[in-house]
């Protein structure tokens, strides 16, 4: 079972559109992020969003739509029940008991995510043949002056946005037209989730806050702003509290092991964007944390004490491991890759589909 993917994977890679970036080889989600600063870059002008949230993805895809799109590429059918074998093999419940699944994809299964994005395929083939009927871009400009609506698809895995060179009516209208698309899967759009915005009120995705807003006073141009949303700095620092709010009966260097991947992991992943800001405010909350867990731990020393030995020039060090600052980390714009990311293989003609036995 564990070979399966290596096998089917290259098979459907081929088939996949550009616009998905979720649990796909040599793509991230600064990819996603980065398209979406270029589409709504006042050179592109996508200002309208329709955000959307799929319910409980995972749980509600319908294994017998599922099992269609996989037959339409596999022909094996020792591969065939594999997979069927897979996605029945039910969960274990809290009271020990093992309960078949007829709906939706074990999480944290080995499959689980190549299977999501098989079912979500259908979202990304929607929106891709919606732009290829538009022809090239010459074509797409007179379409857009004539009143015409242009729409890009940007999913990372059950995550998506649509974003639209229109009008707020156009958006309105993918509720319907999404749902549609989705039906057929088992899965529906989250009605308490799913939201349109303008791209100068901004919305969150993938932990970012993406946004266009004005960055010359004087002239009023504007920029597209992407920087951490308020919910990704709130997990952050609820970790760098809950790290440092007990155990203080270890040391300062077993602290800082603990801690310094946490941060360094977070700001790895936010260093492409206008983090600079940010960045500072977690350094100043992290190092007021350490430095008051050094106090509760240390109840009989004063500052001035405390300084000299754990805060020598106030940097925080201990057992040779320097506390990490988050404002050492480069800010550098992430180049946005286009829709040719290659694959592991070859990019030059297309897997052929895995044959009958």
């Amino acid at each position: 079972m564990r070979q399966l993917p290596l096998g089917v994977e290259p098979v459907f890679e081929a088939d996949f559109k550009p616009c998905s970036y979720g649990f796909r080889p040599r793509r991230r989600a600064q990819d996603a992020i980065a398209e979406i600063h270029y589409l709504a870059s006042p050179t592109r002008n996508y200002e309208w969003v329709f955000e959307a949230d799929i319910k409980a993805c995972f749980d509600e895809i319908d294994h017998t739509a599922l099992m269609g799109r996989v037959r339409r590429r596999v022909g094996d059918k020792r591969v065939l029940g594999w997979v069927k074998a897979f996605l029945r093999a039910g969960v274990l419940t809290e009271d020990g008991l093992n309960r078949e699944t007829i709906t939706g994809t074990p999480q944290g299964g080995i499959l689980s995510p190549l299977l999501a994005n098989i079912a979500l395929s259908v979202l990304d083939e929607h929106f891709a043949a919606k732009w290829e009927a538009l022809g090239p871009e010459w074509t797409r400009a007179k379409h857009r002056r004539a009143g015409g609506a242009v729409m890009k698809l940007v999913r990372y895995a059950d995550d998506f946005v649509v974003l639209i060179h229109g009008q707020r009516a156009d958006a309105e209208a993918l509720w319907d037209e999404a749902g549609a698309v989705l039906a057929p899967m088992g899965l529906r759009l989250s009605t308490e989730k799913t939201r349109i915005c303008h791209i100068d009120e901004g919305f969150d995705f993938l932990g970012w806050r993406i946004q266009r807003r004005a960055w010359r006073s004087r002239t009023g141009k504007k920029a597209i702003y992407t920087y951490p949303s308020k919910k990704s700095l709130a997990s952050i620092i609820g970790k760098v509290r809950m790290l440092t709010r007990r155990a203080t009966h270890r040391t300062l260097a077993d602290l800082l092991r603990r801690l310094n991947p946490t941060l360094r992991g977070w700001c790895t992943y936010f260093r492409h964007g206008v983090s600079s800001r940010t960045f500072g405010y977690l350094d100043h909350f992290a190092f007021w944390r350490v430095v008051g867990w050094l106090r509760k731990r240390h109840l009989g020393l004063n500052m001035h004490t405390l300084v000299r030995r754990y805060l020598p020039g106030w940097h925080i060090r201990a057992g040779g491991i320097d506390m990490f600052r988050a404002n050492a980390v480069a800010i550098e714009r992430y180049r946005y890759r286009g829709t040719k990311i290659p694959t592991p293989w070859s990019s030059a003609t297309k897997p052929e589909p895995v044959p009958a036995a």
